[in-house]
């Protein structure tokens, strides 16, 4: 079965070029398209595709406040942000609604095409470029967020689990984790349902926004 896409912007140019780019790919297919918000959510009502490819900036409603609701409403279709660089606080929101990754609309096709299969495979899209680099900078923020409640869930724990956990919210994909330590790459995807159960998160993103806004993980620290 291929890959269902949606499509949301709100500029015309950008949905033909996207749809042109993934049009070429034998297992991905664009089940349609929507130029804001409020027709994102009637959009995948209808067809219910495995991944919503959605910008941030749009009129009625905008991709921050759909993104929301199509994590809430729709979890099977997960959400890619179309995101630039001066958007940090758009973005932030959405790492915490739950959306399964981010990418720059300036992206090549081939990084676009690999984001809707790693997401649609179920691992979260963990672009250094964007993702960490968001988490970093609100990280050091002063939010309720950041309270013991987030610190004593790591202690629910194993310590396999705590070093699974700090590799990805560095931004290491699961074979990385799996490579680095000495791990079948099954195995990770184990302790990594088992951490997002432990902590009520249900995407790896939001994991790694948890590992973060924990402690666990500092802002600018190396993989090590």
């Amino acid at each position: 079965m291929p890959i269902t896409v949606a499509l949301v912007d709100d500029e015309a140019m950008i949905r033909t070029g996207l749809r042109l780019v993934l049009s070429g790919e034998p297992d991905i297919e664009v089940v349609g398209e929507a130029s804001d918000g409020a027709e994102a959510l009637e959009l995948v009502a209808r067809t219910r595709p495995d991944v919503v490819l959605i910008d941030v900036r749009m009129p009625r409603m905008n991709g921050l406040e759909a993104s929301h609701r199509l994590v809430r409403d729709h979890p099977d279709s997960k959400v890619i942000v179309l995101t630039t660089f001066d958007e940090d606080e758009y973005v932030t929101a959405a790492l915490r609604a739950g959306v399964s990754g981010f990418l720059l609309k300036v992206a090549p096709p081939e990084q676009l095409v690999t984001a809707l299969r790693t997401v649609a495979a179920g691992d979260g899209l963990l672009d250094p470029a964007v993702t960490l680099r968001v988490i970093a900078a609100f990280a050091d923020w002063p939010a309720p967020a950041r309270s013991a409640d987030r610190s004593s869930g790591l202690d629910t724990l194993t310590g396999r689990e705590t070093d699974v956990l700090k590799l990805l919210a560095r931004g290491l994909t699961n074979i990385q984790i799996a490579g680095r330590l000495h791990l079948g790459e099954a195995t990770v995807k184990t302790h990594l349902s088992r951490i997002l159960m432990k902590l009520g998160l249900t995407t790896r993103v939001q994991a790694a926004v948890y590992a973060y806004e924990s402690g666990l993980v500092r802002p600018g620290e190396q993989h090590g």
